[in-house]
């Protein structure tokens, strides 16, 4: 029988976590973790088993056939699994790391860069290249949304656990790892932490009074351990926000995507990104922004 004090330990924390997470993904996340451990198959391979069955679900979306898309489906869902079991395995036997970081992230945008071509092409006799335009505006959206979901979460757990308990990265220690690293012998390496770069720089410039809040607090605290009550303070006005970034993340958009495909109007999806999922990235990112700049201001 599975403990649960074992599968909690596998997981960032429930703070963090979605309910259908914690109900379903989690728990199987956990045996499979369980299984891939006991056998001796590392967090990365696993990120890469599940770039390859999202790419295909992708594939799948692409004919105008219930069957195939039925199928598609249930191999995105096996792929977010994988994607929460590579995690968890990470975390039980600590073989965390920056790449698999970098790797977990990339894996989701390969997913969906499959999805979206898929549809596309689906699409196109009855939108013609309309549709790519589309697309590609829903996908930016989509970045942005995610991106920022992950770093609040991180953001989060680091006020919530420490510096050990949270992936909070800065584009500068990144920009470091970056120039250490050279192209002759750490090729792809390199470019992995180029586009990983780019990405915290990116989360960087969306949150200016975040990052005002974080350096003064970095200049009055240079271990980076904020009083107790500075982070219990944090957290407290930081978790009604987690439910956003919950529904800018995985779950939901998936809901969405699939009963689009399940009706045969995948173009709702895409309608679906660019209002509702927008709407929610413009007040999450301004409610965490109110929040830094009130919590500045209380700093001595």
């Amino acid at each position: 029988m599975m403990s649960e004090t074992s599968l909690e330990a596998s997981l960032k924390s429930t703070d963090t976590e979605e309910w259908i997470d914690l109900v379903f993904y989690r728990p199987i996340g956990y045996r499979w973790a369980l299984l891939f451990q006991k056998i001796g198959i590392t967090p990365n391979a696993v990120t890469v088993a599940s770039i390859f069955l999202g790419v295909t679900a992708g594939i799948l979306f692409y004919p105008d056939d219930l069957l195939m898309n039925i199928g598609g489906i249930c191999l995105l869902v096996w792929a977010n699994m994988y994607d929460s079991a590579d995690g968890q395995l990470a975390r039980l036997t600590g073989q965390k790391s920056e790449l698999g970081r970098i790797l977990d992230g990339v894996a989701g945008d390969l997913w969906f860069i499959s999805i979206y071509a898929a549809i596309c092409l689906r699409l196109m006799p009855e939108w013609g290249i309309w549709v790519w335009v589309l697309a590609a505006v829903s996908g930016f959206s989509h970045t942005k949304q995610a991106s920022m979901a992950d770093y609040y979460r991180n953001i989060h757990l680091f006020f919530l656990k420490g510096k050990t308990g949270s992936e909070l990265d800065t584009a500068e220690q990144q920009r470091c790892l970056f120039r250490s690293l050279t192209w002759k012998r750490s090729f792809v390496r390199k470019l992995f932490q180029w586009f990983y770069v780019n990405y915290t720089h990116s989360q960087e410039q969306l949150t200016p009074r975040f990052q005002a809040f974080f350096n003064r607090m970095k200049q009055d605290y240079p271990d980076q351990t904020p009083p107790q009550s500075l982070r219990q303070t944090f957290c407290r006005k930081s978790l009604p926000l987690m439910k956003y970034t919950n529904i800018l993340s995985f779950n939901t958009r998936a809901i969405v995507l699939c009963l689009s495909l399940l009706v045969g109007l995948p173009w709702v999806y895409f309608v679906f990104e660019l209002t509702v999922l927008n709407v929610l990235f413009i007040y999450m990112v301004r409610k965490h922004e109110h929040l830094s700049a009130s919590l500045s201001a209380e700093l001595p």
